[in-house]
């Protein structure tokens, strides 16, 4: 299991402490989501020597942006308000995040919101319900391709 597995794993379960990793592991080549962060931790390595039982605390991120440049902390506070009580003004954060991390920011929010999971329910002319195929899918997918930032 790579490091990425392992905090996907970690964060199975929560909507919103998935899309906040996930979030982490996507933009900016997925440095904010390595371990030497003052956020992410891991307690060991597996005999691959893969780094196990990692996990974010996303409370601490608003402590240790202070260094990085505006666009870097917005993200960051973002993703800490999805996954921990990180009080944010959000029009501050989304007016400033260019249109590449605009897009993991939407998804992310259409993953916290569940909407991958929300009921193909219809409404036929007769006022009944109906269910269609299942589940619908997500509002805003992840994007696929992310080019280095």
């Amino acid at each position: 299991m790579t490091h990425a597995d392992d905090l996907r794993a970690w964060a199975r379960g929560s909507y919103t402490t998935e899309a906040a990793t996930e979030l982490l592991l996507k933009a900016f080549g997925g440095r904010f989501a390595e371990v030497g962060n003052p956020w992410v931790h891991a307690d060991g390595t597996t005999e691959e020597g893969y780094r196990e039982h990692a996990w974010i605390d996303f409370a601490a991120i608003s402590e240790e942006v202070g260094p990085l440049s505006g666009g870097e902390r917005r993200f960051l506070m973002l993703a800490a308000s999805l996954a921990e009580d990180v009080p944010v003004v959000l029009g501050d954060l989304v007016s400033g995040l260019d249109r590449e991390n605009l897009d993991l920011v939407l998804a992310a929010i259409a993953h916290a919101g569940g909407s991958h999971q929300h009921s193909d329910i219809r409404f036929n002319e007769d006022g009944t319900m109906s269910r269609g195929k299942g589940y619908l899918d997500s509002l805003h997918p992840w994007p696929r391709a992310l080019r280095s930032v």
